[in-house]
């Protein structure tokens, strides 16, 4: 929006030298309303409409007089709205003074300057305003947030909408996969995580692992966005970003999002020998951020392990924003969004088999909770399972958490016709490149995802692992039978259709079923 200002209009025809006084422009007013009738106001506004491209959103700040008022509405109809600002004296007399103290007035006597017949009578306009604010004890933001919602600036009855994607298992289902085969119908992607998490997306010559950006990133023009609650590793996240080639103008990174130090990924290689870990340092950051909530000031040290935020560090000024303003400008405006999880249902910090599991809660609640997304706001949920779940390979010595009928990739090679070599070339972890173990479908772990996450939509991914031959499927009628048959059961259990089927990874490797 922008401001056309009546006093910049009376201060240019007094001249510079009187523009200060504020009896001097009270009377060019009062001499300028008598001779048009207070059409002055609106002769001047359309002169400056004439000028540079001017934005949909026009503010007059002020008007004085009802003949002003009826003068604007005359020519502009009834996309005016006129909202009067109203305070008790004592507190406009306080502000007043204030302004004095700024050199925006010439004397600290508010009695004198309401001398003025005109300034006298301003308080009346609200008998014919369509807004009134009382701006007694609001700041400045408050009284422009109240104002540009009775505008309904903020489109708080907009049809914007969120869809969000996770994983239904231990994390590996393919989400890169399908998300960036979804992203190219949404105005902002959204990631949340940390880069304990990799999304490998199909590109020639070689397949490309996003950690801290949205699976989407090179196949859409799409905003990108990086919540307050993402946990980040500055080296790797401006590596991904130079990359991917995306500017400041597309990315907004939330100053609150948390920074991991050299220091956080130290102490977490110690998980790797016990539990599997990624040793990303993500936990360790996470924890710190609610230990070090004493901290008055935070070290400008990446090595140290005081608490750094997103806005402490210099090379990502100049992708520092608002998650919550981002979210809103789009979503107000209708605009399309698209919340992409990390890692599984199964690796919740609190739903998951402890302490097998990951430092964030990754079902659909918690990534609206890293994001500042409003529930009320998402559409669909897509959860993606994979036809065998997996987790990384026991360290030595230790474990990465329990799996239901756990079985090995020969076995899945003899079922499937896929080369065992292929499965063993392929079932490496996306971040540290480690070994995977598999299992059989866990139909008990499908239903407790389901109730956590009450998916709208099921991505049932890798269906080659139930048959190579899948890979040669366009359609959904061209897939085996008993591959049909697998997807039948788990929208019997699931209770939602499997509407996006990966059959191969490449571009074109996904059946899509849904109706949306």
């Amino acid at each position: 929006m922008e401001v056309f200002k009546t006093n910049e209009i009376l201060k240019a025809r007094v001249g510079p030298q009187l523009a200060n006084n504020r009896k001097t422009l009270q009377g060019e007013g009062e001499r300028l309303d008598i001779k048009t009738r207070g059409r002055w106001v609106t002769d001047e506004l359309m002169v400056w409409m004439r000028g540079p491209t001017r934005k949909p959103m026009i503010i007059v700040d002020s008007v004085r007089t009802i003949e002003q008022i009826e003068g604007i509405r005359k020519v502009f109809g009834p996309i005016v709205t006129h909202i009067h600002l109203t305070a008790p004296s004592p507190e406009l007399a306080k502000r007043y003074r204030e302004r004095h103290k700024q050199g925006r007035e010439a004397t600290d006597d508010y009695g004198q300057a309401q001398v003025d017949k005109t300034e006298q009578a301003v308080d009346s306009l609200r008998d014919t305003a369509d807004v009134v604010i009382d701006t007694n004890r609001c700041t400045v933001e408050d009284v422009l947030v109240r104002a540009t919602c009775h505008l309904n600036v903020y489109g708080s009855r907009s049809n914007g909408y969120v869809d969000v994607l996770i994983g239904g298992q231990y994390g590996s289902e393919g989400k890169g996969q399908v998300s960036a085969y979804l992203a190219k119908e949404y105005d902002l992607l959204v990631r949340v995580g940390g880069p304990n998490a990799g999304h490998k997306v199909y590109k020639e010559p070689e397949p490309y692992a996003h950690h801290q950006l949205p699976s989407g990133t090179t196949r859409c023009e799409a905003r990108l966005l990086i919540g307050p609650g993402a946990v980040l590793n500055v080296e790797k996240l401006l590596k991904e970003i130079a990359e991917c080639e995306v500017g400041a103008d597309r990315l907004t990174i939330d100053e609150q999002a948390m920074i991991i130090s050299k220091k956080d990924i130290e102490e977490e290689a110690k998980l790797k020998e016990k539990i599997g870990s990624t040793g990303q340092g993500v936990g360790w950051a996470t924890a710190r951020r609610i230990q070090d909530r004493g901290e008055a000031v935070p070290i400008r040290d990446r090595g140290d392990a005081t608490t750094l935020l997103a806005r402490d560090i210099p090379e990502l000024r100049p992708f520092l924003g608002s998650a919550i303003e981002t979210l809103h400008e789009i979503l107000s405006r209708g605009g399309r969004v698209f919340l992409e999880g990390t890692q599984g249902t199964g690796l919740s910090l609190y739903h998951g088999v402890y302490p097998y599991v990951t430092s964030r809660d990754t079902t659909v609640a918690g990534c609206l909770a890293e994001t500042g997304i409003p529930p009320g706001r998402v559409r669909k949920v897509v959860m993606v399972c994979r036809a065998y779940p997996i987790r990384v390979a026991n360290p030595p010595g230790g474990t990465s958490g329990p799996m239901s009928q756990e079985t090995n990739w020969k076995e899945i090679s003899r079922r499937s016709g896929i080369s065992y070599d292929e499965l063993l070339r392929t079932e490496k972890t996306t971040t540290t490149y480690r070994d995977r173990r598999v299992s059989e479908f866990d139909w008990g772990l499908l239903r407790k995802a389901v109730l956590l996450n009450a998916p709208t939509d099921i991505a049932l991914t890798f269906a080659d692992y139930l048959g190579k031959v899948n890979r040669n499927a366009r359609r959904f009628e061209q897939l085996t039978p008993a591959t049909i048959n697998f997807i039948q059961e788990i929208e019997r259990v699931s209770g939602a259709p499997v509407s996006l089927i990966s059959t191969r990874f490449s571009y074109r490797s996904i059946i899509d079923r849904r109706s949306w």
